[in-house]
């Protein structure tokens, strides 16, 4: 087995990739999905299902799902009935989506708690009926439904077909697959029959506290960009849970955390309904709806949703920061794909921790380090569709050396402008890639056109399917790509 064919699928702002291991002997699927609510989109998913089983012949060796996004889940709900015609033999999530993991349950528990926060504060934001409420309310739906939460309507549910975590449960469920809960360092892992080939588990960290760091430092980005972040969760979360449960039947715990988040001290408070029957409170606060209420302005009870938004932020890059990052080597050449799924910053510090024992020549053992897989790296699947924090710069991009650097960049920018993210792909990384891999970048949003580029070899190696459905790129041992003249 001497080359690795890396198929990304095009026109899908979301992330799906089969490899094939030499001439048909294995098949990789890395991920099956579309951002919510894009036109046509089971249409879609279907289309590339049915491309999947074609060229797999109805087998795939490995499926990987990266973590809990719909961008990257959504094939495997909305195209089901053409993936359970598919024999899966293995599949690997994740072991933040191990249920025997207390660390990972309690990640998936808190992020639960999140969504169903977020969406009461959508509830709330809709009914306010402002402009200003309106547009936030927005922002938290968007988010949302990376989740699998459709968009569009006044009261959230899960979008058609289900929610990304139905999606991980229908994986890991599937009849006949071993099912590996994927961690960081140890032994690296294998595809079946394929004996040049290593894959490097690189995250999500086990740390929580890398999970949590999403954003660059203020001293010392590690990103393109500097990001400043902020954040009052907890309050928000105590706001929450004090407007849908009775205090008394909150843990003390809870009770304390709700009390604490208050504005006022509790001999400072009063009841709503006690307020009611005081005439000082209906002479200058008033309990009509905003904005026909003239003395809406000077209540403060909804004053907690504006955290809405950048705790909708905190929930989607926590998740992207567990995802399942690999690292594959075909070891009789060096070369390295890079695969990082969403991983934002804490995610990728994390791995400079790592280093693997590998058999070395004459019988030897030899040290590989994550530092030493980037600095081989002649593929980087960049990391959530080009944004300007999903890809590090000095332990990062500034490592990938190598002359033969290709870059993917699973982004569709029309639909994204649509969507509002204006930062996707993110300007000034678009520029660095161009220059770390001299040109060679592959967009899921571009037709090929390889008769631009000047470098040898390179033309030999990516090609187009039929309709643009999508574009390949082999990367094999005999194959080099120079740098152009």
């Amino acid at each position: 087995m001497s080359e690795i064919r890396v198929r990304m699928y095009k026109e899908l702002l979301g992330d799906c990739f089969l490899l094939t291991f030499g001439d048909n002997q294995a098949h990789m699927l890395i991920d099956c999905g579309l951002i919510v609510g894009a036109k046509g989109s089971k249409q879609k998913m279907r289309e590339v299902a049915d491309n999947i089983r074609q060229t797999t012949g109805d087998r795939l060796d490995v499926l990987v799902a990266t973590h809990e996004h719909w961008d990257h889940l959504s094939g495997f709900l909305q195209a089901r009935e053409v993936f359970e015609q598919v024999q899966i033999d293995n599949v690997w999530l994740a072991w933040t989506e191990d249920p025997n993991n207390e660390v990972a349950k309690g990640l998936r528990r808190k992020r639960r708690q999140k969504v169903r926060a977020l969406e009461m504060a959508f509830e709330r934001l809709h009914a306010l009926g402002t402009q200003k409420a309106a547009r936030l309310a927005g922002h938290v739906e968007g988010l949302l439904g990376f989740f699998g939460r459709e968009p569009g309507a006044a009261s959230l549910g899960a979008a058609p077909g289900g929610t990304t975590e139905e999606a991980i449960e229908w994986l890991a469920q599937r009849p006949g697959a071993t099912l590996r809960y994927c961690q960081p360092g140890g032994k690296p892992l294998a595809v079946k029959g394929i004996e040049d080939v290593r894959i490097y588990v690189l995250g999500p960290p086990q740390d929580p506290q890398f999970i949590k760091q999403d954003l660059p430092s203020k001293l010392d980005p590690e990103t393109y960009e500097l990001t400043i972040a902020g954040g009052l969760e907890q309050a928000f979360l105590a706001a929450v849970q004090a407007r849908r449960v009775k205090l008394e039947r909150l843990s003390a715990e809870e009770r304390d955390q709700v009390q604490r988040s208050q504005p006022f001290d509790q001999s400072c408070q009063t009841s709503t309904a006690r307020a009611r029957r005081m005439r000082f409170f209906r002479e200058h606060y008033g309990f009509g709806d905003a904005p026909k209420d003239p003395q809406a302005w000077r209540r403060i009870e909804d004053d907690w949703l504006g955290v809405a938004g950048q705790l909708a932020l905190d929930l989607d890059s926590d998740t992207n920061n567990t995802s399942l990052v690999l690292a594959i080597e075909l070891v009789s050449s060096g070369k390295v794909l890079l695969f990082a799924a969403d991983a934002q910053v804490g995610n990728w510090l994390s791995w400079e921790k790592l280093s693997w024992s590998v058999p070395g020549d004459g019988g030897t053992v030899t040290k590989v380090t994550a530092t030493d897989l980037l600095q081989r790296a002649v593929l980087y699947k960049v990391g959530h569709h080009g944004s300007h924090n999903a890809t590090l710069r000095e332990k990062g991009l500034e490592l990938m050396t190598s002359p033969e650097l290709v870059a993917m960049i699973p982004v569709v920018e029309k639909m994204a402008r649509q969507k509002g993210w204006e930062r996707m792909p993110f300007q000034p990384l678009l520029r660095r890639l161009q220059e770390k891999a001299h040109g060679r970048i592959v967009r899921g949003d571009e037709k090929l056109d390889a008769s631009q580029s000047g470098w040898r070899g390179f033309r030999k190696q990516v090609s187009e399917g039929p309709r643009g459905l999508y574009v390949d790129y082999t990367v094999g041992q005999a194959h080099g790509l120079s740098q152009p003249h």
